[in-house]
């Protein structure tokens, strides 16, 4: 749409061949805007906006090759392939680190070799470069190399702890980490020195003002693109072809329509490779434009959303797909430990281990969340002994359901947590006994290992959840990223609580 709305601008004129610099959405302004106008929620919206922008840059990366390519060598061209199959292969050998980077500086020396913009090497080797999360197997195995580091420090055990650490995470991740620095701080700067630059004058706002290119790229980006968006998004959730429900509130998409309208990066690539002297100053001027205004009505849209009665949200809202869940198990009343209601709108699942100092100061804020909530949420606690780090959890955690099948598991849950330093069979003992449990049933339950199959459950549950530490929380089955502390995990909460609200209030009937 952005692209019809430039070439009516421009149809029959010397601008014409320039549409490509009307197409693309910078993804990291549209998710630096995002994060600016809605700080606290529109997670589906963040996640939405970043899949459309990825796809938009992609499509527009293509159009560079092919449509503003003057030459292209084919054996140059040839050899870009092979080193990109080369980079697909170099997945699976050992020292791939070292060899990936030779393949891919001379992938990008081979396609500018070839005429095409080189800056398709860079998606190219962003798209070889795997990402996971840390398994807990592998977090086992950097726990056991580093005691062995700690017990006898030599060189060979100090490289192997060393490369073991390295290996849990993945190469997307430490290149993220290494570079970014880098990107942040020299990179786009130079970049935004370099291409950004209009020297305005007197002159050149006359002709930017009636001029068809800097229209047709304001226009293209701040109407187009919302348009775009939402009519693509409203033709793909049709019943005659089968589309899912939207995963974002139509008036929510609209806004963010508006914030894709900021096309920065790769436009200004494309008006330096369409244009030269006055016609690329007015083209510049247009992104520059498009990238100020595009915020502002995103601004006023989401300003607008907000002030809807709370009927027409609550419509809006049922009318979108169900959460994607992150939690492999759902909560079972007769299975799970649970404190407040059952039918709060909010559940918090929390994954701990009753011997890491964090979950111990995770249940000060649940305590804390909890009072404060009143019966809106509901609280579950699953096991994820650490035993390769905390010698003492997996007692700890059979204790606590021994006195569970006495129903006292909150009772000794609080007082273990409490006393996390004291997690002796003798100190368990003790606290057993101030509680008032049937000892001899007790200590046969944990001589006996009744419960490890319990435990062993809420483990595997944990795995499958993707989970690798503790504590880690579910909010509504979706996995809370980020610190949690009382205010981060009470705004989560509400945000949760209020789509569960709202949800309801827009079901029918």
């Amino acid at each position: 749409v952005p692209v019809s709305i430039y070439v009516a601008f421009n149809a029959g004129g010397p601008g014409v061949h320039g549409w490509g610099a009307a197409m693309s959405t910078d993804t990291a302004f549209a998710l630096g805007a995002l994060a600016l106008l809605t700080p606290r929620a529109a997670t589906r919206l963040r996640v939405f906006m970043l899949t459309l922008a990825v796809v938009d840059d992609l499509g527009a990366l293509v159009v560079i090759a092919t449509v503003y390519t003057k030459r292209v060598s084919v054996t140059a061209l040839l050899v870009a392939v092979g080193l990109f199959a080369l980079l697909l292969a170099l997945r699976f050998a050992p020292w791939r680190r070292q060899l990936s980077v030779l393949a891919g500086v001379a992938l990008w020396v081979a396609l500018f070799e070839s005429g095409i913009d080189p800056v398709i090497g860079g998606l190219a080797v962003g798209l070889v470069t795997s990402a996971y999360p840390p398994s807990r197997e592998d977090l086992e195995r950097v726990t056991e190399l580093t005691r062995s580091f700690r017990e006898q420090p030599t060189p060979e055990l100090a490289r192997s702890a060393q490369l073991s650490v390295l290996s849990a995470i993945s190469p997307n991740e430490r290149l993220q980490y290494a570079l970014h620095p880098w990107t942040s701080y020299v990179v786009v700067p130079l970049f935004a020195l370099a291409n950004a630059g209009v020297h305005v004058t007197g002159s050149l706002l006359d002709r930017a003002i009636s001029s068809p290119i800097t229209l047709g790229i304001v226009v293209g980006y701040v109407v187009g693109k919302p348009l775009g968006i939402f009519a693509a998004s409203w033709l793909a959730t049709r019943p005659i072809f089968h589309g899912p429900r939207p995963p974002i509130s139509w008036p929510l998409l609209l806004g963010g329509g508006a914030v894709a309208g900021i096309g920065f990066t790769v436009s200004l690539l494309i008006s330096q490779l369409a244009f030269t002297g006055e016609r690329l100053q007015e083209a510049k001027l247009g992104v520059l434009g498009a990238a100020l205004i595009a915020p502002i009505v995103a601004w006023a849209i989401i300003r607008l959303v907000k002030r809807l009665p709370t009927t027409v949200r609550a419509r809006q809202i049922s009318g979108t797909a169900e959460d994607l869940i992150d939690l492999a198990e759902d909560v079972d009343p007769e299975r799970d430990h649970i404190r407040g209601p059952e039918d709060a709108p909010v559940t918090l699942v929390e994954y701990g281990d009753l011997e890491c100092p964090y979950c111990g100061q995770a249940e000060a804020v649940v305590r804390e969340l909890l009072s404060s909530s009143e019966d809106d949420v509901r609280y579950v606690w699953r096991h994820l002994p650490l035993n390769d780090v905390h010698s003492k959890a997996q007692l700890a955690a059979e204790a606590v359901e021994a006195a569970g099948a006495q129903d006292r598991f909150w009772e000794m849950y609080d007082a273990l947590l409490s006393h996390q330093e004291q997690l002796s069979p003798e100190d368990i003992g003790r606290i057993a006994q101030e509680l008032g449990l049937d000892l001899d049933r007790f200590w046969s339950e944990i001589r006996n290992h009744d419960h490890a199959q319990r435990v062993a459950e809420d483990v595997a549950s944990a795995d499958a959840s993707g989970v690798s530490g503790t504590p880690t929380f579910f909010i509504n089955g979706r996995r809370h990223q980020g610190a949690y502390d009382i205010d981060t995990l009470s705004a989560a909460v509400r945000a949760a609580r209020q789509r569960a609200r709202l949800t309801t209030a827009g079901a029918p009937g």
